[in-house]
């Protein structure tokens, strides 16, 4: 296998800058791991994205090929746990971040990275979900360990167009919850949210409270927040008596600037959601509810196809925050 040769998409820092070039490599020229996996899908992340712009908080050296996100086939393996043929999928730790990810033909990942493709889900649909599936059902299991029950009230979803604020809204119709989609635009993603089944369409403004009062008066019962900064700060203060909000993104800000109001009159509890370092029982349990009772219908109609071809194309789209729904390229 050692002189087999693949297409990759490869980022390289030429003159100050980072140039993106389909390439091809050897398989002798990936990173040392157990398990060498023949990739058959991989998902598009906003993580990808910032790797394949340079940004030094996610990937520290180049050349580099990006993709967080990988499901095939085991093509070699010298550790017990995984045989020549069985279908696996790697979501997250440091695939595509500082180790060469999914956005190749081949990856060589250590074992205990690697989830057996649970029954009840295939290759594709897997990285329909991927890591964007993984952490809104980790933001559920959240609200739920948390106590949140559907007869508390509403659950606001921010950021509801995209990757995990979709399959967020999904998940929480599963357990039968009441959804309020919030999004940046309401007429460019009336139809995706429509296809969701939501229960109310609000925009983003909503969600972004300019008074500077500590409290205002409450919206919702809870909260999945895919975008910090502002938004979350308010979805805490217009959050009902013993509500709970998870927090797992950053796409507006990384900065936080609220009240212990909130937290000390209204019981609110704000809850972390970290995929990357999931443990790997806990990541196959929620991997075993995606493919069961929290699966989303229509898993196929949440997510575009791509090429290695056309994958700058998304990228771009992602940084200009165009996409909608889940893209998964196709190997």
């Amino acid at each position: 296998m050692t002189d087999t040769t693949f297409r990759a998409y490869r980022v390289f820092e030429e003159n100050g800058a980072f140039v993106r070039k389909l390439v091809n490599r050897s398989v002798n020229e990936l990173p040392e791991g157990e398990v060498l996996i023949r990739v058959k899908y991989a998902g598009l992340n906003y993580k990808d994205a910032l790797s394949a712009s340079g940004n030094r908080g996610v990937t520290r050296n180049y050349p580099h090929t990006p993709g967080i996100d990988a499901a095939g086939i085991v093509e070699d393996s010298s550790s017990p746990l995984f045989n020549q043929g069985d279908e696996v999928a790697v979501t997250s730790y440091d695939l595509g971040m500082n180790t060469d990810g999914a956005f190749a033909e081949y990856i060589r990942v250590p074992a205990d990275w690697i989830v057996p493709l649970p029954k009840g889900l295939t290759l594709a649909e897997s990285m329909v979900l991927g890591t964007s599936g993984l952490t809104a059902a980790l933001s559920v299991k959240r609200l739920l360990d948390a106590g949140q029950k559907h007869v508390d009230g509403p659950v606001v979803v921010t950021g509801a167009a995209g990757g995990v604020g979709s399959l967020a809204v999904k998940i929480l119709l599963k357990e039968g919850f009441e959804v309020i989609a919030a999004t940046s635009n309401l007429e460019d993603s009336r139809e995706v949210i429509e296809k969701l089944g939501a229960h109310q369409h609000i925009d983003k403004s909503e969600t972004d409270d300019q008074s500077g009062r500590p409290l205002i008066r409450p919206k919702w019962a809870g909260a999945v927040d895919v975008v910090g900064g502002n938004t979350l700060a308010t979805l805490l203060k217009a959050c009902k008596y013993g509500g709970n909000v998870t927090t797992c993104g950053n796409i507006g800000s990384g900065e936080l600037n609220t009240t212990v109001y909130p937290f000390i009159l209204n019981n609110i509890s704000l809850l972390g959601v970290d995929s990357q370092k999931t443990p790997l029982e806990e990541r196959k349990a929620v991997w075993e509810k995606l493919a069961g009772d929290w699966k989303p219908d229509g898993l196929d109609d949440l997510a575009t196809f791509i090429s290695l071809d056309e994958l700058e194309n998304y990228i771009q789209r992602l940084l200009n925050k165009k996409n909608r729904g889940q893209v998964v390229l196709k190997l």
